[in-house]
């Protein structure tokens, strides 16, 4: 079966050590991780943010004061999903080195990861919806030849 069809828009705000980044998210990947996650055709954006732009974001639209690792915006679900995913380069990068993983890896992860969010997942809303969340991510990160990130 065919992939859905994506419209993807990458952005990379200024920051200290973006080329580390850029290189771990080559275009080709980033739209790999995505289309694999979706299940209808969509636009997306993407955005690679510092700590400062993270923290105001997830302040701003989440209540919550410091900079988290993706933050999904969705507009539609359905016909086409639209959705800006921001990923906080700093914090993925700790993230990563915490769990002794490749940053591109640990990217590919929450590219899946807030395109689920993008199409209606939730695993904030109980166990049974975590675990079902995290078994698709493994799922589809497999498919990507990206190991489990929850081992």
């Amino acid at each position: 079966m065919p992939l859905p069809e994506l419209s993807l828009s990458l952005q990379f705000a200024r920051f200290d050590d973006v080329a580390r980044h850029r290189a771990a998210l080559p275009r080709h990947r980033v739209a790999r991780c995505i289309r694999h996650a979706l299940e209808l055709p969509a636009e997306i954006t993407v955005r690679i943010v510092d700590a400062e732009e993270g923290q105001q974001l997830n302040r701003e639209f989440r209540g919550k004061d410091y900079a988290t690792n993706v933050l999904t915006f969705d507009y539609a679900q359905a016909p086409l999903v639209m959705a800006d995913l921001v990923l906080c380069a700093p914090v993925i990068a700790r993230e990563a080195r915490e769990a002794r993983r490749s940053l591109a890896d640990h990217y590919a992860h929450l590219l899946v990861h807030g395109t689920l969010h993008a199409q209606g997942w939730d695993h904030e809303t109980g166990d049974e919806d975590a675990e079902a969340m995290e078994a698709r991510e493994i799922e589809i990160l497999a498919g990507l030849g990206v190991r489990n990130p929850y081992r």
